[in-house]
């Protein structure tokens, strides 16, 4: 059995082999050489057939970050060109890790896509757990301190600015006392945009198009177009205006 120590050493060589394929246009590697050490990475410490099956889902993952990526060059003025996105921005790393783990995740693979997601948290400060749903498009603002949860659900084209926290509100206990592994997460609609230092909190659905105001604590669902604003009642709102 490999040592803690030992697989983080393995799994930041796959990541940064990993980002060799997700960004060839900035890699001093060609792809197939990029893509045959993911495969002998990843069939190490899983096996084989898994490895086949990762590297076949990459080209998913490449189109899913690459959405990320434009996402934020459209919400942040402050980015000249996507190279300075790839380059400085840690929601790309969060990203790259979060997409490439749930892959992993969603073919079976125990330890390892937490253990991914992880190395980014210690990285970035932004902590998704492998087992979110998270659509295409997102964009993350300076990120640090983001927390989304493992049975969260986030639409496509969703803005996420720093100290967010998608949340469970409470648990459901088993017979032995246990937590039980049930949707506890809010599930944010497409073109949801939260602003800094908000909570949301428990099995809810916050709808399309909404817009959450920065420290908001949230542990009701809304519809779509509403605007919270902090100590504010819901508004709704149907031009699309934010805040």
């Amino acid at each position: 059995m490999n040592s803690i120590k030992e697989t983080n050493e393995r799994l930041r060589f796959l990541m940064d082999n990993i980002k060799d394929v997700v960004f060839p246009q900035y890699s001093a590697v060609h792809t197939e050489y990029a893509l045959r050490v993911v495969r002998d990475v990843v069939s190490a410490l899983t096996s084989p057939e898994i490895a086949a099956q990762f590297v076949e889902g990459l080209p998913a993952v490449k189109e899913l970050v690459e959405s990320d990526v434009a996402a934020i060059a459209k919400n942040d003025p402050a980015a000249s060109d996507q190279r300075e996105i790839v380059f400085c921005y840690p929601a790309v790393t969060a990203m790259v890790h979060y997409r490439s783990a749930h892959l992993l995740y969603r073919l079976g693979v125990p330890l390892i896509p937490r253990m991914i997601t992880e190395l980014a948290h210690s990285q970035t400060g932004i902590d998704i757990h492998p087992a979110a749903q998270i659509g295409s498009g997102l964009s993350i603002d300076h990120g640090t301190g983001i927390v989304i949860g493992s049975t969260s659900v986030i639409g496509n084209n969703c803005a996420l600015y720093q100290g967010v926290t998608l949340g469970a509100k409470n648990f459901v206990y088993d017979e032995c006392g246990l937590p039980r592994d049930i949707p506890r997460h809010p599930h944010l609609e497409d073109d949801v945009t939260v602003y800094s230092n908000a909570t949301i909190l428990g099995n809810i659905t916050i709808g399309k198009g909404s817009v959450i105001g920065g420290n908001v604590w949230l542990t009701h669902g809304v519809p779509p177009h509403s605007r919270i604003l902090q100590g504010s009642a819901v508004e709704s709102f149907t031009d699309g205006a934010g805040i």
